[in-house]
């Protein structure tokens, strides 16, 4: 078993959630403390409005990160009673484009190393982007070794900037896993244009307008959605047709039909799995909208639930993973899957950044055989 801290900046672009884990990197997890550090309002507005060719800005804004990090990295070490052998860096994403095998999260995996003198593992996309895979999601693995206890198929939905979906069916010992659609990323940037917020908090913007269903079916017509999976997306996929499609709605209605938007992508994906869930499982920072919580119950045939009610940190879940993760490259396990990014095999990956070495990577990113 080996002690690691995972590492999270999600296409919310909110903070930096860290999370430490036990674990074999294979069906054994412990779950330890977790936090989150909130990027302040002049970072988060750099990241969202970061022109991604200024390579000196994107540089710049790297490191600021990567010191938001380094001090999530050492506040939850004072938490924490064993020594660290392992962080899992996923970086802040920013285009993802797999279609063009192009998937890049900024960080400076070899400045973190050096202030945390602890071993880093970072890259965890670019080896499956590369061997023809989708790049993501990449927690499906994690959600695997998690739900190792649940007899019953279950759908895992994580609800952040994007929304993803884990199948799992232990009695068929199936996984499956994709991008469904957008998730708070829209809702956020709406909030922010036309009420001056991060995001819409608790849903109170959306609760107090009606869904326009005429275009909830015009953002339902994109070509997205009559792609079967593995499938994946760019937080900015549809803020196009978002903005062209709400343009002159009020602001509660365009929150209301956003809300409506993430719920009807989520319940179509079910139309993939190979057998009905039992259950939805939710976890990301959209659990915690009521309005997205109700959309999804009301469109969802089965029960819908936060992962709380099995026991499982929901705020901590992506973090986590990557810590899992971190442990499954040290020990040269796959990352992914054919059924869970559309590799052609198992894929390996991760770069190495050995504390004390000046921040110089080995690299483990070549596909092998699948073991668990």
């Amino acid at each position: 078993m080996i002690h690691a801290i995972g590492l999270m900046s999600g296409t919310s672009a909110d903070g930096v959630d860290a999370a430490a884990v036990e674990t074999d990197g294979r069906g054994r997890v412990s779950c330890g403390p977790w936090l989150t550090v909130p990027y302040d309002a002049a970072l988060r507005t750099r990241l969202r409005a970061l022109d991604r060719n200024d390579r000196a800005a994107v540089d710049d804004v790297a490191a600021a990160l990567t010191d938001v990090h380094a001090a999530a990295v050492a506040a939850l070490s004072r938490r924490l009673s064993s020594p660290v052998r392992v962080i899992g860096f996923h970086g802040h994403t920013l285009p993802h484009d797999p279609a063009r095998g192009v998937t890049r999260q900024i960080g400076d995996a070899g400045r973190l190393a050096a202030a945390c003198g602890i071993d880093i593992v970072a890259d965890f996309r670019s080896a499956d982007v590369a061997a023809g895979g989708q790049g993501a999601p990449l927690a499906p693995l994690y959600h695997a070794a998690l739900a190792g206890p649940l007899e019953k198929p279950v759908a895992i939905l994580n609800i952040g900037g994007v929304a993803n979906v884990t199948f799992l069916d232990r009695e068929a010992n199936a996984i499956q896993a994709f991008d469904t659609g957008p998730g708070n990323g829209l809702l956020d940037d709406w909030a922010t244009r036309h009420a001056g917020a991060p995001m819409d908090r608790d849903g109170r913007m959306a609760a107090g307008g009606v869904a326009d269903t005429r275009r909830l079916a015009a953002l339902m017509a994109d070509p997205y959605f009559s792609r079967p999976p593995p499938k994946s997306l760019d937080r900015d996929h549809f803020a196009a047709l978002a903005a062209r499609v709400l343009d002159g709605l009020a602001p509660a209605d365009g929150a209301a039909t956003l809300v409506a938007f993430t719920a009807a992508a989520a319940a179509l994906a079910g139309r993939h799995f190979p057998r009905v869930p039992d259950r939805w499982l939710v976890c990301g920072g959209g659990r915690r909208n009521p309005q997205i919580m109700q959309a999804l119950a009301e469109r969802i045939d089965a029960a819908v639930a936060p992962v709380e009610t099995v026991g499982w940190q929901g705020d901590a879940l992506e973090a986590q993973a990557f810590a899992y993760l971190a442990v499954r490259s040290l020990n040269d396990l796959p990352l992914s899957l054919p059924q869970t990014t559309g590799v052609a095999a198992p894929c390996r990956g991760g770069r190495r950044y050995p504390a004390g070495t000046g921040g110089q990577s080995a690299v483990a990113s070549s596909s092998v055989r699948f073991s668990t």
